[in-house]
């Protein structure tokens, strides 16, 4: 029975059980579409990246004996979408069934599960075979009725399932579940950075293929010198790396940001993880292995840190994208209305804090979180950005960004527009807190100890109005309520002097 599987530009994992027979009735359809370049603009080395390793698992496919039927997206016979696409492959074969594995986005499930239904073929969606736990689990996890739900809850009993930094009596490695606490240190310059564990692929040619079918991007594409890997053995070499070189030191400088490296101790294994050549559970194994050989060279505070993410937060993230959506998509709780500034696009603002972070984010499609949600997450906060315009442009600009893991962090955990369900409090800073875990605010314009004044940063003021603006939602919050009465305790005066600021602010947005 001549079977069609489809496989999407997010599912490059080569060791499927999809694969483990060759099956001449079976083709493999792997395709380029504009359909999924511009559902929303992308940075130039995310759609190389995912065009290259699409690329690579059909070579290793073809090379294995099984069948596959490529779309380049400038093929005369792409009709730029799956539909089209599918129905011209069904043709060629003589088609009898269609399978598809699930996809992770909310998007592309309906429109497949449309197809499958409409197709005139019998049609079966397979699991991914990437996660920990079914789409539901989180959701399973937690009392349909409970008004949020804690990651850590749901992470413990990941660890508690799978055994990572356990005890066989069930007890934590070191008596406790979480480390956070010992993972928040500046880095001043010592101890020294790891090398950096990134590739050099030539995708020129790639590139102007990508160019000559007119798909709109932004960014630097790096085609000459391409960091990203295009498959699993080169995302295994990066995975070895960090293990060796960045994790010693991961946890201590996690929260770390300086103007010297864009990625400081951090793995950057995020795309691998999301387009599937890596497995969270392989990566959570390899860090806790490498702990448990030398736990002098690898603190636990730091392995912990690493598996938190990993099988923690991301498995969970996902859990509250599945049971949100589509509406988790429009929140917008505390009602935030201004658009993002042009220099979102450019980099080029005089506040050196965000000309980095953009800068580097627009240069490499790439930031390490605490940049994206302290330095970049907290200014559309606390400026007031409407949190669907920041979401689609993290969504574009991220060489990891998928809408599945995206848009709650997005949404939920740096613009709090969900109303509090994914994230206790509003991550909301001032100058204060770059300053000191950062660089960024030496040999900036700005005076990050100024709150009014002609050149006091910006973050200040946008931070203190954020919280009179939304004083009586978070003045009983009992991680950030000081703050909130601090500012409902300052001088009316002085309040009016910081809406005042403020205002000034938003006017002049483009050029501060």
């Amino acid at each position: 029975m001549a079977t069609v599987r489809l496989i999407l530009g997010d599912q490059l994992n080569p060791r499927h059980s999809w694969f483990d027979r060759v099956d001449p009735q079976v083709t493999y359809v792997l395709m380029e579409v504009r359909s999924e370049t511009d559902y929303v603009k992308h940075h130039a080395q995310k759609v190389i990246a995912v065009f290259a390793g699409m690329r690579r698992l059909a070579e290793q496919l073809q090379a294995a004996g099984h069948r596959v039927r490529y779309f380049r997206i400038g093929d005369a016979d792409n009709r730029q979408a799956f539909a089209e696409n599918l129905r011209q492959v069904f043709a060629e074969v003589g088609a009898r069934r269609f399978e598809y594995q699930e996809p992770d986005e909310h998007r592309l499930d309906e429109d497949l599960a449309t197809f499958a239904r409409t197709c005139g073929l019998p049609a079966t969606m397979a699991p991914s075979e990437h996660f920990l736990d079914a789409r539901d689990g989180v959701a399973r996890h937690f009392q349909p009725a409970a008004k949020r739900w804690l990651m850590e809850s749901y992470y413990r009993s990941v660890r508690v399932r799978t055994g990572l930094l356990m005890e066989r009596d069930g007890t934590p490695y070191g008596g406790k579940w979480n480390y956070d606490h010992d993972n928040r240190q500046p880095w001043k310059g010592r101890p020294g950075l790891p090398g950096a564990w990134d590739l050099a692929h030539d995708h020129r040619a790639l590139w102007s293929e990508i160019e000559a079918a007119g798909v709109r991007t932004f960014g630097s594409p790096s085609a000459e010198r391409f960091p990203w890997p295009r498959d699993r053995v080169e995302a295994l070499a990066q995975l070895d790396a960090f293990i060796t070189r960045g994790l010693p030191e991961f946890g201590a400088y996690e929260d770390a940001m300086h103007s010297t490296s864009d990625r400081l101790f951090h793995s950057r294994l995020s795309f691998a993880l999301n387009v599937k050549l890596l497995s969270p559970r392989e990566v959570a194994e390899a860090a806790v292995r490498r702990h448990e050989a030398d736990p002098d060279a690898v603190p636990l505070a730091a392995t912990e840190g690493f598996v938190r993410q990993i099988v923690g937060w991301r498995e969970y993230i996902r859990g509250v994208y599945w049971a949100k959506m589509p509406a988790y998509r429009d929140s917008n709780d505390l009602g935030h209305q201004m658009d993002l500034p042009g220099w979102f696009w450019t980099g080029e603002t005089r506040m050196n804090c965000l000309r980095h972070a953009i800068g580097q984010s627009l240069g490499t499609a790439y930031a390490h979180h605490i940049q994206r949600l302290m330095v970049i997450g907290s200014f559309c906060l606390t400026a007031g950005i409407h949190p669907r315009a920041v979401e689609q442009w993290f969504l574009g600009v991220y060489i990891d960004a998928f809408e599945w893991v995206e848009l709650p962090n997005v949404v939920g955990m740096s613009q709090h527009a969900d109303g509090g369900f994914l994230a206790s409090k509003p991550y909301a800073c001032a100058a204060s807190y770059i300053s000191k875990m950062s660089d960024y605010c030496a040999g900036c314009g700005y005076d990050p100890k100024d709150r009014l004044g002609p050149l006091a940063c910006p973050l200040n003021a946008f931070y203190w109005d954020f919280w009179l603006r939304h004083q009586q939602r978070f003045a009983n919050n009992p991680r950030i309520g000081m703050a909130v009465r601090q500012a409902m305790a300052m001088k009316p005066a002085e309040q009016a002097a910081i809406r005042a600021k403020v205002a000034q602010l938003r006017a002049d947005i483009e050029t501060l």
